[in-house]
């Protein structure tokens, strides 16, 4: 009995362990520190346009990876070829 709930407890652990996302400050914290090892400094218009594009880069996957509208081609494309 105290083995099988040990596993339970464990199994509950990892599926919980894996739902954990990073806050935005912790964000915006790895990208300053994503842009400074490319060199950027800090406070200069190289360094805004480097948060900004990995910002980009990171709403894009967001959006391709959450089915956005149209992925794929337009709805209905073969026997129904409509835009709905």
């Amino acid at each position: 009995m105290s083995r099988a709930r040990l596993v339970f407890v464990l199994a509950a652990g990892l599926l919980a362990g894996g739902c954990n996302t990073t806050s935005k400050l912790e964000q915006r914290s790895a990208d300053e520190t994503r842009c400074r090892s490319y060199g950027f400094r800090p406070a200069s218009d190289a360094f805004a346009k480097c948060l900004l594009q990995l910002d980009l880069d990171r709403s894009a996957d967001r959006r391709s990876m959450s089915g956005y509208p149209y992925m794929g081609g337009p709805r209905g494309y073969g026997w129904y070829r409509g835009w709905w």
